[in-house]
């Protein structure tokens, strides 16, 4: 992987895709060696999600997660794809207390962390205001409504929305009030596909899915699902590979070379005593 993909993509480009009809990738990325993966990939952005939480730090959901946990796993991911669009998530409690706070902390995902954009969830009267204030710093937003993680204990957990009538309004409306207040993508997750092709169909911005189904203008996972490197695989992801396995086997190979005396080889030592015997 010496070489290093280019990938000059702006919120401009997104939303050109979306009216060409092309396809958008995005994935998520929390660490420089991922990063340097996904570069030289055919991905087309990178999510820095406050998931992180969950499939890096260990914790139950994705509360827990600090400004500073977000500002250095961004950091660490364009260390490694210094080429790509990556947007940082903005944690909880980053953008609910006052518009200066919201404001500070998305200045630095920016600054800090090296992100192009930043996200954040909900479509409620008072997400608009911090998308608005965070604009005014032109700072670009990604919006993400339906399924949001942060809001595990209002749903009572990580359940499908947009299933009554109501709901199903209501998420409609708030996909054409965050377009109408500027966001240049919006994540929709957690959805009956019916929905998510209809508030892709709404919106002039690309509608990127997570469990929306198949009529959205894009896709988007958490690389542990994808990669099969996660314990718990939900019903949206499809694993392409089964890195678990791949790691363990690697680890017990390892383990059973060592235990052997086959490794380290002669090629991994400096000066092995049997060239030292020839010198002399």
């Amino acid at each position: 992987m010496d070489e290093i993909k280019s990938k000059n993509y702006t919120p401009s480009t997104f939303k050109k895709m979306k009216s060409e009809g092309k396809k958008i990738c995005m994935i998520t990325a929390y660490d420089y060696a991922m990063a340097r993966c996904v570069q030289n990939s055919d991905i087309d952005l990178i999510l820095v999600g406050d998931s992180l939480g969950m499939v890096v730090l260990g914790y139950e959901n994705t509360l827990p997660v600090t400004m500073d946990d977000m500002v250095r796993h961004t950091a660490a991911v364009r260390r490694g794809a210094p080429n790509s669009f990556i947007i940082g998530d903005m944690p909880y409690m980053s953008y609910h207390l006052n518009l200066e706070q919201t404001k500070i902390n998305a200045a630095r995902l920016m600054v800090e962390g090296g992100a192009n954009a930043v996200k954040l969830e909900g479509g409620s009267e008072s997400r608009l205001e911090a998308i608005s204030a965070i604009l005014d710093c032109q700072i670009p937003v990604c919006a993400h409504i339906g399924l949001t993680p942060q809001s595990i204990h209002i749903f009572g957990g990580y359940k499908v929305q947009g299933k009554t009538p109501q709901a199903y309004e209501r998420l409609i409306k708030q996909a054409v009030a965050l377009e109408e207040t500027g966001v240049f993508m919006l994540v929709l997750e957690g959805v009956p596909e019916a929905l998510g092709k209809e508030v892709a169909k709404n919106l002039q911005i690309p509608v990127i899915g997570i469990g929306a189904g198949r009529y959205v203008d894009g896709q988007v996972l958490v690389n542990n699902d994808l990669l099969g490197f996660s314990d718990l695989i939900p019903k949206y992801v499809k694993t392409y590979a089964s890195l678990d396995k791949v790691i363990v086997d690697a680890l017990n190979h390892y383990c059973s070379e060592v235990r052997e005396g086959i490794f380290p080889e002669e090629d991994n030592v400096y000066f092995p005593i049997n060239e030292e015997k020839k010198d002399n």
